[in-house]
């Protein structure tokens, strides 16, 4: 029978980790997609780059938020850790359940969007594409099976070469002798009805690109030094993920016109193609192999915490505490590898599920930030060694950013809306019922 000290993760994650978890959970194959999709939608450069920044700006302010509330309560599974110790046991069940789904689907379209790119290198593989994926599966379980510490090193190291890659084909854009910078335009075009949904719709893709800044907080249990690892994390990783994006989508616009990127179904490979050929195909697709690794890797260590935590609190089962020799909540990883394997071979695109998970976080994220207002108050006393800058200010700000966003979404996406007000209404039965049950 395990006993609580068996039960305990391993404090072995430092600075280096979070940052790497930060970026290798954050950049992923959107920031290569999503700048043809916004082009089609606002088709104008000045507002497209400003999305980007109001984007990174909403994420800054959260990170402000979050470095004080993980700090806080530095405990596995983000979230919903805050939101139930302000307002209760339902709001920690539905925000940890809500969060989990967010975070436990994309391991299988990873692996699934690996596969595909292994097959543009190496077509005679097109038959193999579901076992491909599996395989990978199985082969990220064994090396976290293994402990922390390997899916620790795996994901400094891919992060490191991540970046790497962005830069180079930043340099490289910047390189070319591109088109010029158009003026900025003073016409009251940007109040028109349908450029307002496409700036909603474009934001959603773009926190969608963004999701994963706030990886750290999962991990804050098994951190060495919480209290300072985390706030640096935040504040760099999320300076270093916006410098990114923005910087990708000036070097994009800087090699071909907002007409012919609108049209692009993945940015990167035709800006590409412009500046290497037809060999700049294969140089995105590597780029982006190397950019799935990372973010698939960071996106298997994510969803065992939430489940630990969750079972820790009574809203899973207890074996889902259980730790292995090397550090790993071994019942929830091989529960959310089992939900990977499913979606894989009944499932085959993400595309839906890139904007169903901005929606969700969202929610989850405006809710932890209304947490740290209601702790404030409620908990003056609680050790808080890090707190947020400009309080409370910035997390009104955040607020009120979530719940603009919330709306925009609403009317932007009534599907995905939809499905969250269907999970809602079910949660509460399910949530008495699993109160109610001893396991």
């Amino acid at each position: 029978m395990s006993d609580s000290t068996t039960n305990q993760l391993k404090k072995t994650l430092g600075l280096s980790f979070n940052i790497a978890v930060l970026i290798g959970g954050t950049i992923g194959v959107g920031i290569l997609r999503t700048p043809g999709n916004i082009a089609q939608m606002l088709d104008n450069y000045w507002l497209i780059i400003a999305s980007w920044i109001f984007g990174g700006l909403y994420v800054f302010f959260g990170a402000n938020s979050y470095a004080e509330l993980a700090t806080m309560l530095p405990k596995a599974g983000g979230s919903y850790n805050y939101i139930k110790r302000a307002f209760g046991n339902y709001a920690g069940f539905l925000s940890g359940w809500f969060d989990y789904i967010t975070n436990a689907i994309p391991p299988a379209f990873y692996c699934i969007v690996i596969s595909e790119y292994m097959i543009i290198l190496f077509p005679g593989l097109t038959n193999y594409s579901t076992v491909m994926a599996i395989s990978l599966l199985g082969g990220f379980v064994l090396i976290h099976l293994s402990g922390v510490k390997n899916g620790s090193t795996i994901q400094q190291i891919t992060s490191f070469l991540k970046v790497i890659c962005f830069v180079a084909l930043v340099v490289a854009c910047f390189m070319y002798a591109g088109v010029e910078v158009p003026a900025i335009k003073t016409d009251n075009s940007i109040f028109q009805i349908g450029l307002i949904f496409g700036f909603f719709k474009s934001l959603q893709l773009i926190i969608g690109t963004y999701n994963g800044w706030n990886s750290v907080c999962f991990f804050a249990e098994e951190n060495d030094d919480p209290s300072k690892n985390i706030p640096k994390s935040l504040y760099s990783g999320v300076v270093l993920v916006v410098v990114i994006y923005v910087l990708v989508n000036i070097a994009f616009f800087h090699v071909l016109p907002i007409a012919t990127l609108a049209k692009s179904n993945l940015a990167a490979a035709d800006v590409a193609k412009t500046l290497f050929g037809e060999n700049g195909a294969v140089i995105v697709t590597v780029i982006s192999i190397f950019s799935l690794i990372s973010i698939l890797n960071a996106f298997m260590m994510i969803p065992p915490r939430i489940l630990y935590g969750l079972s820790r609190d009574g809203f899973f089962i207890k074996k889902g505490m259980t730790v292995n020799k090397g550090g790993t909540p071994i019942v929830s990883l091989l529960v959310s590898s089992f939900f990977s394997l499913f979606l894989i071979i009944f499932v085959g695109s993400f595309e839906a599920l890139f904007s169903f998970a901005a929606f969700i976080s969202i929610i989850v994220w405006g809710l932890a930030y209304c947490s740290l207002l209601k702790l404030r108050t409620s908990e003056p006393d609680l050790p808080r060694p890090y707190r947020s800058f400009w309080y409370p200010w910035t997390t009104i700000i955040a607020i009120i950013a979530s719940i603009a966003l919330l709306i925009g979404f609403i009317y932007s996406d009534p599907v995905s809306f939809g499905i969250i007000v269907g999970i809602t209404l079910i949660s509460y039965p399910l949530f008495l019922v699993l109160r109610k049950q001893k396991f």
